[in-house]
């Protein structure tokens, strides 16, 4: 029996020091859920309680599960990762991106940052608008020369590759949930709400909305323009958490979110389902080519960006190995193939930490790591 009380006292800590409103922490170890705690306020302002099953916005957290509808895709044969991306989409070739391959766009690679001019949530939300206007766009970069964080082009990108390879043309959303979801027996894993689970979204909040904006001409301002930023007044909209937004749309409960990490720690199979085969899932502990050069869309921050889409180690999680994704505002989840662990973690009070000691996830990350008896080795 799992002792989580550590785990619950780290949570606490953190709602209580005005960090958190409601955190939802799930893991599984070794194929199994052995720990799955929540706290505090879905709603504040109405004083609702976080229950088992409130949903959360996890921004892109998403990424990691679009990546992986990529990879199924491919492992059935339907995609070349070598490929160029035309070849499945053919618009995609205009303006100098014919040589943009799956691998590219997987690892940030494609050249296409930045969100088309002139987007609204509405247009965001129309998601053959979206394709055909990123379709339309000029590389930033020749395709593969350098690193170009798509913040939120990736998982139009990524859609309409996965939609255009499936003889079923389904959207991501669809696909997740019939090729992801209904597999693993995941009930809350969406990239576009239905009405009957609206209710039970938590109500977010930024503690960053006073932090003056970045400049508008820069490239991180323009991946991610104001009209359509991930704050809470876009994204906590009806028609946005409706809308399949594959790169950063994704609203999960922190449950089901930890058994999807649970099939890639466990080699692309839990409970007698394979999505993946174990040597494609191996392969996605390896940091791509260059993954550690300056990306000029973060700053110039590196973006250690693994062979398979996926982020690969780092202060935030338990292995050097492990592969996860980060969310707007600290959203986590990731999965370490040493330890065969999976964790998420789902909270509804953005803030985006400028040093370690800042983050409030981190003692809560690192308090499952202990309660479980194993070893934070980043």
């Amino acid at each position: 029996m799992i002792d989580d009380r550590p785990v619950r006292a780290a949570i606490r800590s953190a709602i209580d020091a005005g960090h958190e409103e409601a955190v939802h922490v799930a893991a599984y170890k070794d194929g199994k859920l052995c720990i799955d705690v929540w706290d505090g306020l879905a709603d504040p302002a109405t004083g609702t309680p976080a229950t088992a099953d409130t949903l959360y916005n996890v921004y892109s957290v998403t990424k990691a599960v679009a990546a992986t509808a990529l990879h199924i895709q491919v492992e059935k044969g339907f995609v070349d990762c070598d490929a160029p991306i035309a070849d499945y989409w053919p618009e995609f070739a205009q303006n100098g991106k014919a040589a943009a391959t799956v691998r590219h766009a997987l690892t940030h690679r494609a050249g296409v940052p930045l969100m088309p001019e002139g987007v609204t949530p509405e247009l965001m939300c129309d998601t053959a608008w979206m394709a055909s206007a990123i379709a339309a766009m000029e590389p930033l970069a020749p395709p593969g020369e350098k690193t170009l964080y798509q913040s939120m082009t990736f998982g139009w990108i990524v859609g309409e590759i996965v939609r255009r390879s499936d003889p079923e043309q389904r959207d991501l959303n669809s696909f997740v949930q019939q090729e992801i979801a209904r597999p693993l027996g995941l009930a809350d894993l969406w990239i576009g709400i239905p009405d009957s689970v609206a209710g039970r979204v938590a109500v977010m909040s930024n503690r960053n909305e006073n932090d003056p904006p970045p400049p508008e001409a820069t490239l991180y301002a323009r991946s991610m323009p104001h009209a359509v930023d991930l704050v809470p007044r876009v994204f906590g909209r009806a028609d946005v958490q409706r809308a399949c937004i594959a790169g950063v749309g994704g609203i999960f409960n922190a449950r089901d979110e930890a058994r999807f990490w649970a099939m890639l720690a466990n080699g692309g199979t839990l409970d007698g389902v394979r999505l993946l085969s174990p040597e494609r899932v191996a392969a996605f502990s390896a940091l791509r080519d260059n993954g550690d050069e300056p990306d000029p869309v973060m700053f110039g921050m590196p973006i250690p960006i693994s062979v398979g889409g996926y982020w690969l180690g780092g202060h935030r999680v338990s292995s050097p190995r492990a592969i996860w994704h980060p969310g707007a505002g600290g959203s986590i989840g990731w999965a370490d193939p040493d330890q065969n662990l999976a964790v998420a973690i789902c909270h509804n009070r953005m803030f985006n930490a400028r040093d370690p000691k800042d983050d409030p996830i981190l003692p809560i990350s690192k308090a499952v790591v202990a309660a479980l008896g194993l070893e934070w080795k980043s």
